[in-house]
């Protein structure tokens, strides 16, 4: 099990928080595998890391499937993997 740091733009984050999103689309490039703990900081473009007054620092996740890009849509060099709180 790995944990990977990762910057995640203001809106994508909040929904994390929310619980409305429940995955994670990226590059592979980090060897991501099931149980890994993604560590989500939230990042904008414009303003660096930022956060609502209140908010946890990082929303903590675990990898529980993914799927690998070049089947169903998903783009090769990419995956797509299901998140739930840690």
């Amino acid at each position: 099990m790995a944990e990977h740091i990762l910057k995640t733009w203001p809106e994508y984050w909040d929904a994390v928080q929310r619980g409305d999103k429940t995955f994670e689309v990226r590059k592979d490039d980090r060897g991501y595998a099931v149980g890994d703990v993604l560590i989500l900081q939230r990042w904008c473009p414009t303003d660096g890391y930022t956060m609502p007054a209140g908010a946890r620092v990082e929303a903590r996740r675990v990898v529980t499937s993914i799927l690998r890009g070049g089947r169903f849509g998903v783009e090769p060099g990419h995956v797509v993997m299901s998140i739930k709180e840690k």
